[in-house]
């Protein structure tokens, strides 16, 4: 699954190959103060949704370094890849971004139900997000490639969808976008070899965060001029 770890959660979870990771289905409701916004997020546990389900610490880093770095948010048309609860795209529509959050079929619903409860009490300031399908490398030519910024939170666990997810973010990222990928560096599913392999053949890859203790890495990319 494409997606987004509770803050009460294992900060050294083994990511499992089989993303069936939940055999019994279960909720959990989360408050988390990002960017000066609170949010609630409610993740759906079970065998169904798998690794949409939580929200990984990739998600909260990603947010934190929004804010460090002072990326402007308010006006900017955004995609998120792989959103899982889709707390950083909520976070980025409360703050007035122009937001489109994106996963697989299976995860719409647990991502449309966090929309709707954070919904500000005066109403999003900018539109409300957009929820819609996608599935790497097969729909992306759906979708504008004239975007501000794309961003992506511990999606990359799953070699054989890498070639994918390059296809989607060379579309996505045409029209000059930066794409902002935060990421748990597993080594049994190879996530470095994403950022020294397969996003170099299509993009300009910096490290822009290391944090050694969490195991966690922001990088920026920027498609090539010559794609």
């Amino acid at each position: 699954m494409q997606r987004s770890m509770s803050h009460t959660e294992d900060e050294d979870d083994p990511f499992p190959v089989d993303d069936n990771l939940f055999t019994e289905t279960f909720s959990l409701e989360s408050v988390y103060t990002l960017m000066g916004e609170e949010v609630r997020i409610k993740q759906l546990f079970g065998a169904d949704l798998g690794v949409a389900a939580p929200v990984w610490e990739a998600a909260l880093h990603l947010c934190r370094y929004l804010e460090d770095q002072s990326v402007e948010l308010r006006g900017k048309r955004l995609i998120e890849l792989g959103a899982g609860t889709g707390v950083v795209g909520i976070v980025a529509a409360r703050l007035g971004a122009e937001v489109t959050l994106t996963d697989l079929p299976l995860a719409l619903p647990q991502l449309e139900a966090n929309v709707s409860a954070n919904k500000p009490s005066g109403g999003w300031p900018s539109l409300p997000p957009t929820v819609l399908p996608l599935s790497w490398g097969e729909d992306h030519m759906n979708f504008s490639s004239d975007w501000d910024l794309v961003l992506c939170a511990d999606i990359i666990y799953l070699p054989e969808t890498y070639p994918l997810l390059v296809e989607t973010l060379a579309h996505l990222c045409g029209k000059g976008a930066p794409a902002y990928l935060s990421s748990k560096m597993r080594k049994e599913h190879g996530t470095a070899a994403f950022y020294e392999e397969y996003l170099p053949s299509r993009f300009n890859v910096e490290l822009v965060y290391q944090d050694d203790k969490q195991n966690n890495n922001i990088y920026r990319a920027s498609l090539k001029t010559n794609q």
